[in-house]
C-alpha cells in the first residue's frame, strides 16, 4: 500500500503510510509527513540548501537505527546531493534539503532525525551559524538548563549579538546565532570555546566549559565542539525519534521560563505555529558578527590558555592540549 503527496511540484511516494512511527499516540509515517507539510515554511527557512545527515529508524522510534550520510544509488534522479567529508577526509554524497520534497523522500526512508550542517551546499567554506548546545550533565534538571540559557542570552546581548532559542527535542536547549558570511568553522568553534569559558567564569556553579565529563559535575555543559568542522546539530522544527514525537522547537526568549519541551510534539506544534507564528522569522536576514567573541578568544589565548580539547575523531590541532583525561594523566 502506498500514497502520493505533492510537494514543491514533485510527487513523492509514501509507502506504508499507516506504519506506526511513534508509539505513544500511535502516529504514523503519514502523520509525520502531514506535520512537515504544516511547518514547511519555517522548516525550510532554516534548512533549505543545507546538507543533512539522516538518522533512519526503519521500524519507527525505538527500533533499530543507523545514520546515513550517503544517499543510496536507488534514489530518484531529482534529488539534490552535495559532497561532504568527515574529519579524516572521507567523502560522501549527502542529501541537500533543497525543498520539502527532499525531506519527505527521507521521511519515507524512515528518517526520524535530520542533523544539519552549519553551511549551505553552495558555500561549504563558510559557516553561517553559531550553534550553542546547552547539554545537561547527569544530575542536572531542566530548570538549570533554562537558567543557563538565560545567562547565555544575557552575555550575547551584552556583546551586541542577537541570538535565537530552541528546544533540543530532548533534555537540552540550543541557542543559534545566524552569522555574516565571513568565517569558517574553525573560527566559529573558537568563538564557541570563548563563549563557554566566559560563561563558566561568570557562573561557575551553573555552567561548565570542561570537555572531560569527569570535570563537569552537576552543571550545564556548553558543548563548543558542536561547532567543529563537519559537525551537525539536530534541525529546528524536526521531529525527534522518541515515542512521543517531540519536536526541536524554536521558542521566544519570553517563553523560556514556562516552556515544557515534552509537550512540543508533531501533534501540538502546528497549532502553536498557527497561533504564535515563527519565533525565528526574519532571523537569517539579520546576520550577526563574530568579532566580539573572536576578540575574547584571542585574549584567552594571549593570557596563556590553550585551545580546548577536540573530539577524538579529529586530527590533533595546533595549540591543543594533550588529548587525555585529567585522571588518566595523573595516573600516567
Amino acid at each position: 500500500m502506498s500514497t502520493t503527496v505533492e510537494a514543491d511540484g514533485t510527487e513523492v511516494t509514501i509507502s506504508h503510510p499507516d506504519k506506526v512511527y511513534f508509539t505513544e499516540r500511535g502516529e504514523t509515517k503519514l502523520d509525520l509527513v502531514r506535520y512537515y507539510q504544516a511547518v514547511a515554511e519555517p522548516l525550510l527557512a532554516t534548512l533549505r540548501g543545507r546538507p543533512v545527515l539522516l538518522e533512519r529508524f526503519p521500524e519507527g522510534a525505538g527500533g533499530k537505527s543507523f545514520f546515513q550520510k550517503r544517499v543510496p544509488k536507488s534514489a530518484p534522479p531529482w534529488l539534490r546531493t552535495t559532497v561532504v567529508s568527515t574529519p579524516n577526509g572521507t567523502t560522501s554524497d549527502a542529501l541537500v534539503a533543497a525543498d520539502l520534497a527532499h525531506l519527505l523522500w527521507a521521511v519515507n526512508q524512515g528518517c526520524l532525525g535530520f542533523h544539519v550542517w552549519p553551511y549551505h551546499a553552495d558555500t561549504p567554506e563558510v559557516a553561517d551559524e553559531l550553534r550553542i548546545d546547552l547539554d545537561p550533565s547527569p544530575g542536572v534538571r531542566f530548570p538549570q538548563v533554562q537558567e543557563a540559557a538565560v545567562r547565555t542570552g544575557e552575555l550575547l546581548d551584552e556583546l551586541g549579538v542577537e541570538a535565537h532559542l530552541k528546544t533540543s527535542g530532548s533534555r537540552g536547549l540550543h541557542v543559534y546565532v545566524p552569522l555574516q558570511p565571513r568565517w569558517d568553522s574553525y573560527q566559529v568553534r573558537a568563538s564557541a570555546v570563548a563563549l563557554a569559558r566566559e560563561l563558566e567564569r561568570r557562573h561557575p556553579e551553573l555552567i561548565t566549559a570542561q570537555w572531560w565529563k569527569e570535570e563537569r559535575g552537576a552543571r550545564v555543559f556548553v558543548d563548543f565542539n558542536q561547532n567543529a568542522p563537519h559537525k551537525t546539530v539536530f534541525g529546528a522544527w524536526c521531529a525527534r525519534p522518541r515515542a512521543g514525537a517531540q519536536v526541536s522547537t524554536p521558542i521566544g526568549w519570553d517563553e523560556l521560563a514556562e516552556v515544557a519541551p515534552e509537550s512540543l510534539t508533531i501533534a501540538t506544534v502546528p497549532a502553536r505555529l498557527a497561533e504564535r507564528g515563527d519565533p525565528w522569522a526574519g532571523a537569517p536576514g539579520r546576520p550577526q558578527s563574530l568579532e566580539p567573541l573572536l576578540e575574547r578568544s584571542e585574549r584567552d589565548l594571549a593570557s596563556g590558555l590553550a585551545d580546548a580539547p577536540w573530539p577524538p575523531v579529529y586530527p590533533k590541532q595546533p595549540g591543543e592540549p594533550p588529548r587525555v583525561s585529567p585522571s588518566r594523566a595523573r595516573r600516567d
